[in-house]
């Protein structure tokens, strides 16, 4: 029987004995996020750490997400490419299926799948859009509004526990941080 190794603690402040390579005078300081200034040498992994290299701590974050929320909508027949379609379907129906393999944050190949198992299960319909046949529009049908708000309640709850003890400040400061390295990532407002 294979045990599973106990998930590694983060915590937001650095551990008190943290393995880092000594400075010596000839090496720059560090900015606050770990990056180099002004051309210097970037900083080694274990000079940031993994419990401050953001791109990881996001990774651990949607992973844990993602993990609790198939817990959630296991029973429904739902997967988290399921639900994610259909939250955007709630408050953008009638898009294409490009914008919302997009929106979903899935490849348009998965997202076709994914609607096809959808529209089997009578919670989405397809049809083409009026000024070019080629293109597909995707609706939410009432029973995949129903079967939404049966399950909002307790997709808000694991969202509230994940931000507990984020006060309003904070979570807003979060947000906009967020949006600021998404625009970094695709160079666009957004």
């Amino acid at each position: 029987m294979s045990r599973t190794p106990p998930e590694p603690k983060l915590s937001t402040t650095p551990p008190s004995r943290e393995i880092r390579p000594p400075r010596t005078p000839e090496r720059p300081p560090r900015s606050a996020i770990g990056l180099s200034e002004g051309g210097q040498a970037i900083p080694a992994i274990g000079e940031i750490g993994l419990n401050h290299f953001a791109p990881y701590l996001l990774n651990r974050l949607s992973a844990q997400w993602n993990a609790e929320l198939q817990d959630l909508l296991r029973d429904l027949g739902l997967s988290t490419t399921k639900f994610r379609a259909l939250a955007v379907l709630t408050v953008a129906s009638g898009i294409t299926v490009n914008e919302l393999a997009v929106f979903a944050v899935t490849e348009q190949s998965t997202m076709s799948r994914t609607l096809d198992a959808l529209e089997d299960q009578d919670l989405i319909r397809r049809r083409p859009k009026a000024d070019d046949m080629r293109v597909r529009e995707v609706f939410i049908t009432e029973k995949g509004l129903t079967l939404f708000s049966t399950i909002w309640p307790d997709i808000y709850g694991l969202y509230a526990r994940f931000f507990a003890g984020v006060d309003e400040a904070e979570f807003r400061g979060f947000v906009a941080t967020l949006h600021k390295v998404m625009r970094n990532t695709r160079g666009t407002d957004g």
